[in-house]
């Protein structure tokens, strides 16, 4: 089992060296990174270049041209050029705790995808953790949201982990899956633009196709730093697209990963899948 781990960002390089750093601490560490970047500028590449010459795995820098919020296109672009089998997808505001790939290899199982939680950061104690490059959290810190979603623990893991069908609290800010299942329902829909809703459709068209939802708790912790929240112009839109996908079922959508793939890793959609 080959993981890669794919880190979407937008010109916040300064969380994204967070990100990264917590990665290196990983007690497994995956096969490779690959930091999906919706167009930032230059010194996010400045970033990732140095951070690549001193890591001990490859790290791959997916660049898009800033066009807006195109989250769907720029996951789709690294997913297609991961080397595992097995993906891993965070946020770049998002720090690992030291378990978190081996949390997450650890519920990996064929024929369903993972929802992890996040720990939500206050915004004074995000700002400590940009200005001194690092995050201590004891878990009764000041400044959490959620305090216990700070606990790690197997056996609370094993014991309120649990699969559900609903779309609820669908957050790609921590969420795996395997590469193949992604591919068969044509990865993420690049219809949407702008914030919100790409990722429960991309769960949504998941469960259609027969994949499982497996929500783990008290495991896999990403520590989410403040930022005020995304403009939501485009949400009326994308609440449509999504509600189109859970009524007709769709499996398959027409703009998606196929079209950065090589021929030998597409899959044809049967013609039922295709319908509108």
């Amino acid at each position: 089992m080959q993981i890669s781990l794919i880190i979407t960002t937008y010109n916040w390089k300064e969380a994204l060296q967070l990100s990264l750093q917590s990665v290196l601490t990983q007690t497994l560490l995956p096969m490779e990174i690959i930091v999906a970047d919706d167009g930032s500028q230059s010194d996010t590449a400045d970033l990732v270049q140095r951070f690549g010459e001193t890591s001990s795995i490859p790290v791959v820098h997916s660049w898009q041209e800033d066009k807006g919020f195109r989250l769907a296109s720029s996951r789709n672009k690294a997913i297609a050029i991961t080397k595992g089998d097995y993906i891993i997808l965070i946020d770049g505001d998002i720090m690992l705790e030291p378990h978190f790939i081996a949390d997450h290899r650890a519920f990996a199982n064929p024929g369903h995808f993972v929802q992890g939680g996040r720990v939500l950061l206050g915004q004074e104690l995000s700002a400590t953790a940009l200005k001194s490059g690092h995050l201590r959290l004891p878990f009764f810190a000041m400044g959490v949201e959620n305090k216990k979603n700070c606990l790690r623990s197997v056996l609370l893991a094993r014991l309120f982990s649990f699969k559900s069908a609903g779309l609820r609290g669908i957050k790609t800010c921590n969420c795996a899956f395997w590469k193949q299942d992604a591919i068969s329902v044509n990865g993420f829909n690049e219809d949407f633009v702008g914030w919100g809703r790409e990722d429960s459709e991309f769960a949504a068209r998941l469960m259609n196709y027969g994949i499982k939802r497996q929500n783990v708790k008290f495991y896999a912790l990403g520590y989410h730093l403040w930022h005020p929240v995304n403009a939501r112009n485009r949400l009326t839109v994308n609440d449509g697209i999504l509600k189109k996908t859970i009524e007709k079922q769709l499996q398959w959508c027409e703009r998606g990963i196929d079209q950065y793939l090589s021929g030998t890793e597409l899959i044809t959609p049967p013609r039922c899948l295709l319908k509108v």
